[in-house]
C-alpha cells in the first residue's frame, strides 16, 4: 500500500512539474506576457472574441512577447479567413521598424486563395521565403491549425497539425545561403540575435489565435 501511495505521489509531482514548465500567454480569456511591437501594452487592434485572440480590421500592430527565448517550445492554434495571411516570428528584436526585419517567420496562410500559396516557399508552415514545407498539411479555411515550433541548440523545427514540415539549423551556413538568396539579404538585423522575442503578425488583416503557450528547454 505504501509503494502504491509513493508511486501516486511521485506521478502527481512529475505531472505538476511538467505542467508548471509551460507559460500560458493566452488561455482564451486573459493575455499575459504579450504586448504590441515597440509598445508597452496590448494594442487596441486586437480583441478577445469567443476564446480567441483576434485582430480587428484596419491598421494592425504585431504582437511580441515580453520575454526573450533561446531554447524553447511554442504551441498555439491559428485560423484565417478566406485569403488570410499572418505569421509567427521568433528570435525577434525591436531594433528595426518592423518585426520581420529581424525575425525568421513561420508562415500562416490560406494556401488556396492567397497568392503566396502559389509558391511553396511562402505557403503555410514554411520558413517564410526560404524553406518550403516538406508536405502540405494545412486545414481548410475556417478550421484551426495546430502549431509547434521547437528550438533546441539552434536546431529549429516547424510542426503543423502533428507533422514536422520544416527543419534547419539556425545560424548555419545553409541558412545564410538561403538568406542571401532572399529579400532578407538587405536587412542587417535579420536572424542576427542568438535569442529573441516571439511574435504574432497583426497587420495583414483578420487572424485568430488561441491556446498560446511556451516553455523553455
Amino acid at each position: 500500500m505504501k509503494k502504491i501511495s509513493l508511486f501516486l505521489t511521485t506521478f502527481i509531482m512529475i505531472g505538476c512539474s511538467s505542467n508548471a514548465e509551460w507559460t500560458v500567454l493566452f488561455d482564451g480569456k486573459i493575455v499575459k506576457g504579450l504586448r504590441g511591437y515597440k509598445q508597452s501594452g496590448l494594442p487596441d487592434s486586437w480583441e478577445i472574441a469567443d476564446g480567441t485572440l483576434k485582430t480587428i480590421p484596419g491598421h494592425g500592430v504585431d504582437l511580441i512577447s515580453d520575454e526573450v527565448y533561446k531554447n524553447f517550445e511554442l504551441e498555439l492554434e491559428w485560423k484565417v479567413p478566406e485569403g488570410g495571411n499572418s505569421g509567427i516570428f521568433y528570435f525577434a528584436t525591436e531594433e528595426g521598424d518592423y518585426i520581420w526585419q529581424s525575425a525568421p517567420e513561420m508562415q500562416v496562410l490560406d494556401d488556396e486563395k492567397h497568392t503566396d500559396g502559389e509558391n511553396t516557399l511562402t505557403s503555410a508552415g514554411a520558413l517564410y521565403a526560404m524553406i518550403a514545407p516538406s508536405t502540405s498539411v494545412v486545414k481548410p479555411v475556417g478550421s484551426f491549425n495546430q502549431v509547434r515550433i521547437k528550438v533546441k541548440d539552434n536546431q529549429v523545427e516547424h510542426w503543423l497539425n502533428g507533422t514536422k514540415i520544416v527543419e534547419y539549423v539556425y545560424g548555419s551556413d545553409m541558412m545564410w545561403d538561403l538568406v542571401a538568396k532572399s529579400k532578407f539579404s538587405t536587412m542587417p538585423q535579420f536572424a542576427k540575435a542568438s535569442e529573441g522575442h516571439i511574435g504574432l503578425q497583426g497587420d495583414h488583416g483578420v487572424i485568430w489565435y488561441k491556446n498560446i503557450r511556451i516553455r523553455r528547454l
